[in-house]
């Protein structure tokens, strides 16, 4: 794991020089020091717009692939419509395709069945 592209063996070694140039005991007061500053820079208002601003940079290219896509979409859309000026309704709302020459089959009322007309129509079809 990489901080700022310092790794823990950096980190050791700093601590280590710290460590023999301050002493034991400076070694403490600046580690409380160090510590404060750090949280007073994370608590702080431009901590928070410098996050928000890298979270908006590392998400650019997936929000701009998004928009891009939807700008085909709509070119699509608009082809299309140019080619085929017809307004026709979508295919889910057509109902169901009937053969030529068949007569389409109803649709049973709730609580009705069928299957008695199915094979009715199974048996007329066999002479």
């Amino acid at each position: 794991m990489e901080i700022l592209g310092i790794g823990w063996q950096e980190v050791i070694f700093v601590l280590i020089i710290a460590l023999i140039v301050l002493g034991p005991k400076d070694m403490q007061k600046a580690g409380r020091t160090v510590g404060r500053w750090l949280n007073q820079l994370v608590k702080s208002d431009g901590w928070k717009v410098f996050q928000r601003t890298s979270s908006e940079l590392r998400n650019l290219p997936r929000n701009l692939m998004r928009e891009a896509n939807l700008e085909m979409m709509k070119a699509e859309n608009e082809i299309r419509s140019a080619i085929d000026p017809r307004p026709g309704p979508p295919a889910a709302s057509r109902g169901p395709a009937v053969e030529p020459g068949s007569k389409p089959v109803e649709a049973a009322a709730p609580g009705e069945s069928n299957q008695g007309d199915e094979a009715g129509n199974a048996s007329n079809q066999n002479d």
